[in-house]
């Protein structure tokens, strides 16, 4: 391949021959479409993240209950999330890989913007609900953020050799718990400052700007360039072929769905968080994310790599360590939110909830381990793709609304044994709640906290069964495993 002038340095890219030992471009390039790749999972998580934060806000300005705001956090989201994701890796296979995430960066930010827009529109006499409006725009920002991983994957093992491909992989990673951290830093005092709708527009609309900078700037390598010489590789296995596989794999099917009811919880308690937090303890929007869920996020990037770390210090002498180790971490995060979730003081609640993140997230790590080593090289892509639509559709899409209704059924087993059985929870949201009596609206506080509190106190103990099914993982891992 002759030399060229690129976007942003890419001058002089070694010759195709040398690509699986120096990679795509040139180093300084490499590193800019790197950290290019890692803004923009950055962004995809903000995005994800910041509606459970701004919770509060959105509830009681739609005036809408917590199974209803369970139902935009979660299945309206990952629904669609989960069942575009698979077309668009599969297109990315084939396609430009830097179009498809510029188009999906846009089309997601766009999205974002439109949500701190939504309001109630009427459309040939039939009104339509601000809430609905919402839920649309959500089940738009799930298609979009759905085409962001694969293709970036992709792209980075072709500026990568194999043998700095990991390192790059594991630093685009960080975007997750970056990501979720940035929402939490820039949303929570963005919504506490100038509403929540305002801040939904303003990083829906840097997105876009980041969609342009990035089509402008990232170069779409060559597919296979940073792959040795002559290197063969499988044929992917039907998706037949590879749930046949997967059939006899037993510690396979106990993974999936303990890491699925972990994501299930977790997702839950986050997206929930802030609104606990402002109910039980008064504390700000700003407080609550400033103080708690960034110091609970920052526990829970220390556990993911502790686990890792760990399971790779004692594999020798403990080689079921990957499943039991999660385990461990479940069984003990359960005591922390128990205490968390109950607690009187505020900074006893934060070491609850810190203590709890920072030793359950180690799943994370079991869960690709034992889900890319039980099959074979050709079945791998399907096995995580199946693995992923599991966590996101039953995880993520069943966790917040789980939360929300359950919250509900307290709240109305609440005001049926206190006399306000009429009482329709919605009336307790903004506005709603100043034209209630006062006894009605000491009620509605009181209850609002409450009901929310006992949702997340069951939701913790729920933490038991993918603890339980990890250990199930123990008796079939070894004689599962393909490379030991």
């Amino acid at each position: 391949m002759g030399s060229h002038t690129g976007a942003m340095g890419v001058d002089a890219p070694a010759s195709a021959g040398q690509g699986h030992l120096t990679g795509y471009g040139t180093k300084s390039y490499r590193s800019y479409v790197l950290n290019a790749l890692l803004f923009v999972y950055i962004l995809n998580f903000l995005d994800r993240g910041l509606l459970g934060i701004v919770s509060e806000d959105v509830m009681n300005e739609l005036q809408i209950t917590d199974g209803q705001f369970g139902l935009l956090t979660g299945i309206g989201f990952a629904l669609f999330y989960s069942i575009v994701g698979i077309p668009l890796a599969h297109y990315a296979e084939t396609a430009n890989r830097t179009w498809i995430i510029t188009i999906c960066v846009a089309l997601w930010s766009g999205a974002t913007a439109l949500s701190g827009m939504a309001a109630p529109v009427e459309i040939g006499g039939v009104v339509i609900s601000g809430f609905t409006m919402l839920l649309l725009c959500r089940v738009l920002v799930g298609v979009g953020e759905a085409g962001c991983t694969p293709p970036a994957n992709s792209v980075i093992a072709d500026y990568y050799p194999a043998a700095r491909r990991s390192t790059a992989l594991g630093y685009y990673a960080m975007g997750v718990t970056a990501g979720t951290l940035s929402a939490n830093l820039i949303g929570g005092p963005v919504a506490d400052a100038f509403g929540w709708r305002t801040a939904f527009m303003t990083i829906g609309a840097a997105g876009i700007l980041v969609a342009i900078a990035f089509r402008l700037t990232v170069k779409e390598p060559p597919r296979g360039y940073s792959d040795p010489p002559g290197v063969v590789r499988p044929k992917k296995a039907s998706f037949a072929a590879a749930l046949k596989e997967l059939s006899s794999k037993r510690s396979f099917w106990l993974m999936a769905a303990a890491a699925t009811m972990a994501s299930f919880c977790g997702y839950g308690v986050t997206t929930f968080q802030t609104s606990f937090l402002m109910r039980t303890y008064g504390v700000s929007l700003t407080e609550a994310t400033l103080l708690f869920n960034v110091p609970a996020a920052l526990a829970a990037s220390i556990g993911v790599v502790t686990t890792g770390w760990l399971a790779e210090r004692v594999v020798k002498r403990h080689p079921n360590a990957i499943a039991w180790l999660p385990a461990a971490g479940l069984l003990a995060a359960i005591p922390f939110y128990l205490l968390g979730f109950s607690a009187e003081n505020k900074w006893v609640a934060l070491f609850g909830l810190a203590m709890g993140a920072g030793v359950k997230y180690g799943y994370l790590a079991a869960q690709y381990t034992i889900g890319q080593g039980v099959v074979g090289a050709r079945t791998r892509a399907t096995a995580t793709a199946i693995l992923l639509f599991l966590v996101n559709l039953l995880g993520y899409g069943a966790g917040p609304p789980f939360i929300g209704f359950v919250s509900d059924i307290f709240f109305s087993m609440q005001a049926n044994a206190e006399g306000f059985a009429d009482l329709v929870r919605a009336s307790c949201k903004g506005t709603a709640l100043t034209a209630l009596p006062e006894a009605t609206q000491a009620f509605c506080r009181a209850a609002e906290a409450k009901s929310l509190q006992n949702s997340l106190l069951v939701t913790s103990l729920l933490y038991l069964t993918p603890a339980i099914l990890f250990m199930l993982c123990i008796k079939t891992l070894q004689k599962d495993l393909v490379a030991k």
